[in-house]
């Protein structure tokens, strides 16, 4: 389900294991959002999206735009 996450990690030579560990998770936890058996949670949807220089919506195949939006683009804060 989420192939892009795949991608990314073995086009940066990475394992599970290596990703997993940077997400505090164990490395079955992480194969699972790979595979789709979870729904990844949006913080850590974040920090993927922040690790890979890339968009949650590129991550979830919303966009084929790899690079992440530019400052302006992104959501104001109050």
């Amino acid at each position: 389900m989420y192939p892009r996450l795949r991608d990314l990690r073995e086009d940066k030579d990475l394992s599970q294991t290596a990703v997993a560990k940077r997400l505090s998770m164990s490395q079955t936890g992480y194969s699972k959002y790979e595979t789709g058996e979870n729904d990844i949670p949006t913080h850590v949807l974040l920090e993927l999206a922040e690790f890979y220089h890339t968009s949650v919506d590129y991550l979830l195949g919303k966009t084929d735009e790899a690079r992440p939006y530019p400052p302006s683009v992104k959501a104001k804060t109050p």
